[in-house]
């Protein structure tokens, strides 16, 4: 019996095993592309959680595909409605493992065969590189699944006729609630619903637990997968914790639903096939357990607005607007991370590019209110610097260490642009002098155009232009100096106000400068871009050559 218990316990941990390593091969593998179609094909709460569902398929990974929700959302690819409708899907999505399981695992017993498996895979994932070395995983991975399958088999099957189901609770309404506290006890332990179903789907096979039993231990399990999600997004943004919070909510509600259809199924299944139920009593629970989740996405989806609002009146906004994208449970996906990086460095930008449009319009607040937007804006680029400084840097691809380039030569911009925006003496000096006013209009038109890019990129970003401004700027700048100088070695201008107007024409200049780098690197934190760019000077608007 010691043996048995050890076999199934070994067993399950193959098992575990098997799903993180396969999981991990099936992302790396997935990559940058899964990311873009979950973003890409979610338009409303019904096609996320059929991307939802599709994804979490694909990649076996519930929890992945809702940090992938979480920070989409943090980065202003999606509402929070369409991120619901991810959270939906992926509980569908979740139980093809146990479709898998059933299917292939019990009825074609691959438990050996597996082991060349294995094998392979470990060769490949050793000796491999990149997409070699995840197919390797994830072929590794695949073939641990069955051979803990095996084990787990082996140990249950010791324990036909010690254990029955007249061991657990009974059917009676008590003892139903108590086996959906065991499910959720067994998810709690093993961090893993995938991992308590196929537990519940061995017993069940074995004839230790009835098929009514299994499934009030299936919907606990359900139930559990939301402590693990919740307690991830603890400290998080506020997206974060509404998701948590959401999917408590939701998978309560489904567990609820799944209790009042659990009875009725199954004897509608006993009825549909009478042999079923005892031949494959598997397929049966595997069955009930994508039926409840699936009508629970049915009746939500309709009141995913309502659900939304619900949420967002539970948990509303106290977090800095500008930071409120930078969620640390996002750091284990540097892709994703780097998109919250690149919308939060947009939304810093924009404030930033509309102080200084306010100031050249002569519409700047109170020195006080100014001060506090200021100091707002230097937080946020230092929690921002912070933030990519956390990103997992050694895990990254070439592709994405380019990305965090045109962030970190972002923030260096932004932080120059602060400064001249402090000094608020030099735009009243530009407004005050007739020969620099009169220049204003299309840097100003350049400015309102770049900050409504910068609430909805398109393809075509406003860095050309922003740098034809700059240019003129610059070439204007010996001319206008010769000018002031003429002006006032005939005394028409004093030599503090000949100085004073220098320096404006210079602040002026150099401002439309960091504009148009950080309009030019912050397009190139947007997407993963094939190639590397010239090396570039630090702090280079100094002497005015492209940084």
């Amino acid at each position: 019996m010691t043996e048995a218990i050890f076999r199934a316990c070994g067993g399950l941990g193959l098992f575990l095993l098997g799903m993180v390593v396969m999981t991990e091969g099936l992302r790396s593998l997935a990559g940058a592309r899964l990311q873009r179609f979950l973003a890409r094909f979610t338009t409303s709460p019904t096609t996320g959680a059929l991307t939802g569902a599709a994804t979490t398929a694909v990649i076996q990974s519930s929890s992945a595909t809702t940090i992938a929700a979480v920070g989409f959302v943090s980065a202003g690819l999606l509402t929070f409605p369409q991120s619901l409708g991810i959270l939906f899907g992926a509980n569908i999505g979740t139980t093809i493992t146990g479709w898998i399981v059933a299917l292939i695992g019990f009825k074609l017993q691959l438990g050996t065969l597996a082991l060349p498996l294995v094998l392979i895979g470990a060769v490949l994932r050793l000796l491999g590189k990149d997409r070699a070395a995840s197919i390797g995983g994830a072929l590794a991975g695949f073939g641990l699944i069955f051979v803990g399958i095996d084990m787990l088999q082996q140990g249950m099957a010791a324990f036909e006729g010690a254990i029955t189901p007249d061991s657990f609770p009974d059917g009676s309404v008590v003892g139903t609630l108590l086996l959906v506290l065991i499910g959720f006890g067994i998810t709690l332990v093993t961090q893993s619903s995938s991992a308590g179903v196929a537990t519940a789907l061995t017993a069940v096979s074995a004839g230790a637990i009835s098929l009514h039993q299994a499934g009030a231990m299936v919907i606990g399990m359900d139930v559990g997968t939301t402590v693990t999600t919740f307690i991830a997004t603890i400290g998080g943004s506020n997206a974060a914790r509404r998701t948590g919070v959401a999917h408590v909510i939701y998978n309560i509600m489904t567990a609820v639903i799944a209790l009042l259809l659990l009875h009725p199924f199954m004897v509608a299944a006993a009825r549909i096939g009478p042999t079923l139920t005892t031949v494959d009593p598997e397929i049966v629970l595997v069955a009930f357990h994508t039926f409840f989740n699936t009508i629970g996405v049915i009746l939500v989806l309709p009141l995913t607005r309502w659900f939304a609002a619900l949420i967002c009146w539970m948990l509303p906004e106290r977090e800095p607007i500008l930071t409120k994208g930078l969620d640390t449970n996002l750091l284990s996906d540097p892709g994703i991370a780097l998109t919250a990086v690149s919308a939060t460095l947009s939304g810093i930008a924009a404030e930033t590019i509309g102080m200084l449009r306010d100031l050249l319009r002569g519409m700047a607040p109170t020195a006080s209110v100014w001060r506090r937007r200021i100091q707002e804006i230097e937080r946020a680029i230092d929690a921002t610097r912070a933030f990519l400084e956390s990103v997992a840097l050694p895990k990254i691809s070439a592709a994405q260490q380019r990305r965090v380039e045109a962030a970190l030569h972002t923030l260096d911009h932004l932080d120059r642009l602060v400064e001249r925006c402090a000094a608020a003496q030099q735009s009243r000096r530009v407004r005050e002098r007739a020969d620099l006013s009169a220049t204003l209009d299309d840097p100003l038109e350049m400015l309102d155009s770049a900050i409504g890019w910068l609430a909805e990129p398109t393809p075509d970003g406003p860095d050309e232009r922003a740098q034809a401004v700059w240019e003129v700027l610059k070439q204007h700048r010996e001319s206008y100096r010769r000018e002031i100088m003429a002006s006032a070695s005939i005394g028409r201008l004093g030599t503090n106000a000949a100085l004073a107007a220098i320096d404006a024409h210079r602040w002026l200049r150099r401002s439309f400068y960091h504009v148009w780098r950080i309009l030019h690197h912050l397009e190139r934190t947007q997407h993963e871009s094939p190639e590397r760019e010239p090396a570039e000077e630090s702090r280079a608007a100094e002497s005015e050559t492209p940084a």
